[in-house]
């Protein structure tokens, strides 16, 4: 059922076309901000398994450097359960990265992103599918995700997520691959 979600997201996004470029923030303070483990509920707001409930538990970090950050763990709907993973980094002009393992595979390409305050915008990219993920810290310990996909010139939300810092504390996590 989760790998239908990643699929359900595809499959929405199939129908988008082209968003443009975001541009780069000035401020990775944010990306350090996701260290610890987050937990949380989601749901697919729109397409065909929309309704769909899921719960994840991510581990997030910066890979060796503030200017770069992972989540990884499983989201689970049910008994059935899915490893999801996202990377990103900055190279002082713009953030890349995959959601997944990117669009050669079965997930999406990271292509841009901006920082700022309390919120981050990334540009999510598959062949003709085009999206962003909006991730917003609501205090320092509560973040909530939105995924949309390019419809027209619309983005419309695909998924959303709440998830709360597990034990409300901010923690350095260095993931390897």
């Amino acid at each position: 059922m989760l790998r239908q979600l990643a699929a359900g997201l595809s499959f929405a996004a199939a129908l988008s076309a082209g968003a443009g470029p975001v541009m780069a923030g000035s401020s990775d303070t944010f990306l350090q901000t996701i260290n610890g483990r987050w937990v949380g509920p989601g749901e697919i707001v729109a397409g065909k398994y929309k309704g769909t409930r899921f719960t994840c538990d991510l581990a997030g970090g910066t890979d060796q450097a503030p200017s770069a950050m992972q989540l990884e763990g499983s989201c689970r709907v049910g008994l059935f359960s899915q490893k999801m993973s996202a990377r990103v980094s900055h190279d002082g002009r713009t953030y890349t990265g995959a959601f997944l393992d990117g669009a050669k595979g079965a997930g999406l390409d990271i292509v841009s992103g901006v920082v700022e305050g309390d919120r981050m915008v990334f540009g999510l990219d598959r062949k003709q599918l085009n999206g962003a993920m909006v991730a917003r810290l609501e205090d320092r310990d509560e973040l909530n995700v939105t995924i949309s996909v390019k419809v027209g010139e619309d983005l419309v939300p695909v998924i959303g997520m709440k998830l709360k810092r597990d034990g409300g504390t901010v923690r350095q996590t260095a993931l390897q691959d």
